[in-house]
């Protein structure tokens, strides 16, 4: 058992080196980038970054019962924790302490890493100054100076290095690194077999087109008989002329039966090019298909080599908060890239923490329930149809506390005091994943910091997939994560907006259709369709890769949609065509277009075009922040005779000003801008426009004067006033009607859709 216990530990020991290793470099290349930037708007992504690997190293250590790392990470998390609320600025002492629990780390993990229970000095002594520094000393770093490689003596068992010396399996080893060279050398075998497939496609084309006017072309054989006889009948004079014209009709008759016979030759071998050209293209998706496929397959593991260390670590944790859990594992069988199972070993560490910490009770408090003294999670994989695997972790617990999410969150800004509208139950569990909130009361050394279920959001979406959250009250808490199997090839469908396409993933794709355009209602300001009897939200796509708006067509039509679903997420975006689906390779942009909005890399078509491949979940998030105008309201607000409306803007804020101009212009308005009321007022004596919009608190003239002296002047009687203004008290809204003005729109509640339909409605 001894032995076995050992090997255990081994391969652990070896896992979390590779791991540990990566944590340092992020942590390292976070403190030198602060140490470069030590103030800007970049700072707090920094902390937020280098918090977060220390947290996952912490989390690491402790699995592995190496408490010299775990207790050296507790203070490290504690210092950016404080940094991150602002106790306290950054300072070159500070880095440079930061930088020596980085080294004391690296020196801790150079050789074999401690499993002592005790902590050599040399490390208390760093923990010592890290405490101080948390609390805002200053650190001395005459103190920490002395830290040096001897504080990992105690080495791992004889019996480990016995066992690592010892001969392994039948098998070649071979470097991670190398392996994932090769594959993506096979990956990049797509790329010319898509280009395949399109030349094949390309000759198919041209060999159809030259049969088709070959077979029209014989069309004119009788014509050019009937025009012969009818010159050999009316040709019989002997007169130059008439000879001539015999003899150029025969050379052209000779020029055509032979053109017939070369168009022929070159459609034949254009027929044998095509068959030979779909033959090889055939030959070359086969083999790279089983090549993949067998590449592939040399990357999967069972999952069970992730959860190694699950046990060990739910023991040691449920031990220390006097608690009694049991760890079920299901679908350990199930093998999965190697890849993703080393993305997915920090989701689960976090997953498992909470449940244990904040969801499985004590005996006492479980008794008391009805409930069996010993709490359980399950962890369960199971295979999902479209190359997906689901990955459940639930607990019997507690379940979550949604006053305590919705306090945190409020703490936080994630909404208002006022805001006590009902939510939907999804939505606000929704909140725990966001950063810094947590329902624990207290900051312990195992949670309480908020950053658990933020690093797990982060990581999923990251590998492609989607989380989603299920809590009960008193019965327990359950996650469930859905990951493609493949990182890099996937299927995706290809669509067109304006003139660009775009690569959506299969994956976040349930299903595409066409809508009617008089089925499209608007709910609330937002367009909407009816899908298999469901409500279903509809956003424009270019509306919300922010792109230029297309013309809207008053043509009654069809709308070509593609349904977008992950998790509780669900909308409808328009496109202008669904071009179908591919097979696509997908592309990291490089370091400096690591995260941008709404994109996941870039993918080269079989004709050698680049196109996007869109992020579902930012898509997702993008259109429910998106206040867009829906297309029939813009479609009205365009003028018949096809002549734009006039409108003039007075507005002080710059800001304001080309926001309203914006808006209005997008929905085919023609707008003028004036900079206070008195601009305001001299634009409308030399100009004729249809409607003035217009701040109330200007300079010089405010818009209560203008909006007066506009309703004085003989001219400008009739002139539609719109007021848009920061007052909202009734007295200043009674003003505004006292003074002529036709609608008070207040800018804390603005919506652009409620400005153009009274923009529509006045003029």
């Amino acid at each position: 058992m001894a032995k076995k216990n050992d090997e255990l530990l081994k391969r652990l020991l070896a896992t979390f080196r590779v791991e540990a290793d990566e944590h340092l470099q992020a942590m390292a290349t976070g403190l030198l980038a602060l140490e470069k930037a030590p103030v800007g708007p970049a700072v707090a992504g920094l902390i937020e970054t280098v918090f977060r690997e220390a947290h996952s190293l912490k989390g690491a250590a402790r699995a592995v019962n190496l408490l010299a790392i775990e207790s050296l990470c507790q203070p490290l998390e504690s210092v950016f924790a404080a940094l991150k609320t602002g106790q306290f600025a950054i300072s070159v002492p500070l880095l440079d302490l930061l930088h020596q629990a980085i080294d004391g780390l690296r020196t801790l993990l150079s050789g074999n890493p401690e499993t002592s229970p005790t902590i050599p000095p040399a490390v208390a002594a760093l923990i010592r100054q890290l405490d101080q520094a948390a609390n805002g000393a200053e650190p001395d770093l005459d103190a920490t100076m002395v830290f040096v490689g001897d504080a990992s003596a105690a080495v791992v068992s004889p019996d480990i290095l016995a066992a690592a010396s010892g001969a392994g399996p039948v098998t070649v080893r071979i470097s991670t690194a190398k392996l994932d060279g090769v594959v993506r050398q096979v990956e990049e075998l797509l790329s010319p077999r898509l280009a395949a497939r399109q030349r094949a496609l390309e000759l198919h084309d041209t060999a159809a087109t030259v049969a088709a006017w070959k077979k029209s072309r014989t069309k004119i054989f009788p014509l050019l008989r009937r025009i012969e006889r009818s010159v050999a009948g009316n040709g019989n004079g002997t007169g130059n002329d008439a000879v001539h014209s015999r003899k150029e009709l025969r050379k052209l008759l000779d020029y055509v039966d032979g053109e017939h016979l070369f168009i022929a030759t070159i459609g034949d071998r254009l027929s044998k090019l095509e068959k030979s050209a779909a033959r090889d293209q055939r030959a070359l998706a086969s083999m790279t298909d089983s090549l993949l496929h067998d590449v592939k397959e040399m990357q999967l593991l069972p999952f069970a080599s992730l959860i190694e260390i699950l046990p060990h670590l739910t023991r040691e944790l449920a031990r220390e908060q006097g608690k009694e859990v049991d760890l079920s594992v299901q679908g350990s069988e199930i093998e999965i890239d190697r890849r993703t199972l080393e993305e997915l070993k920090d989701p689960l560490i976090h997953l498992l923490r909470n449940a244990i910490d904040h969801g499985i009770e004590t005996p006492a408090v479980r008794a008391a329930a009805g409930k069996p003294s010993h709490g359980t999670i399950t962890l369960a994989v199971s295979q999902r149809d479209g190359g997906k695997v689901e990955v459940l972790v639930a607990d019997d617990g507690a379940g979550i506390d949604g006053d305590r999410v919705r306090a945190a969150a409020r703490k936080l800004g994630g909404f208002s005091a006022g805001d006590d509208e009902p939510r939907r139950e999804r939505e606000e569990l929704a909140l725990v994943f966001h950063s810094g909130v947590s329902t624990s009361p207290i900051v312990t050394d195992v949670s309480g910091r908020g950053l658990g279920l933020a690093i797990v959001l982060e990581k999923v979406e990251r590998l492609g997939g989607s989380i989603s959250i299920e809590s009960h009250p008193g019965a327990g808490t359950t996650f469930r994560i859905v990951l493609p199997l493949s990182l890099a090839t996937f299927r995706g469908v290809l669509v067109r907006v304006g003139k660009r396409d775009f690569v959506i993933p299969s994956a976040g794709v349930e299903r595409v259709a066409r809508v009617a355009d008089q089925d499209i209602r608007t709910v609330e300001n937002r367009e909407t369709i009816v899908l298999d009897g469901q409500v279903v939200s509809l956003a424009g796509l270019c509306e919300v890769l922010e792109m230029p708006r297309p013309p809207v067509s008053t043509a009654i039509g069809h709308t070509p949609v593609i349904v977008l679903n992950q998790g509780e997420a669900r909308i409808a975006f328009r496109v202008d065509e669904i071009i179908g689906e591919q097979e696509i390779l997908v592309k990291t942009l490089g370091p400096q277009l690591a995260r941008v909005r709404n994109v996941a890399g870039a993918s080269m078509l079989g004709s050698g075009q680049v196109v996007p491949v869109l992020n579902v979940a930012d898509l997702l998030k993008s259109a429910v922040r998106q206040v867009t105008t829906p297309r029939a309201l813009v479609a009205a607000e365009q003028p018949a005779s096809g002549t734009k409306r006039s409108i003039l803007i007075a507005e002080d804020s710059i800001t304001s000003r080309s926001l309203l101009k914006s808006i209005l212009e997008s929905a085919g308005y023609a707008v003028t801008t004036a900079v206070d009321g008195m601009d305001a007022f001299t634009t409308l004596k030399t100009a004729a426009f249809d409607l003035l919009v217009s701040d109330v608190e200007m300079p010089r003239m405010d818009g209560f004067d203008l909006t007066a002296r506009v309703r004085a002047d003989r001219q400008l009687a009739e002139l539609p006033v719109v007021l848009v203004t920061a007052l909202e008290s009734r007295e200043h809204r009674e003003r505004g009607i006292d003074v002529g003005a036709n609608a008070y729109l207040v800018k804390s509640s603005f919506d652009q859709s409620n400005l153009l339909e009274i923009v529509r409605r006045l003029i």
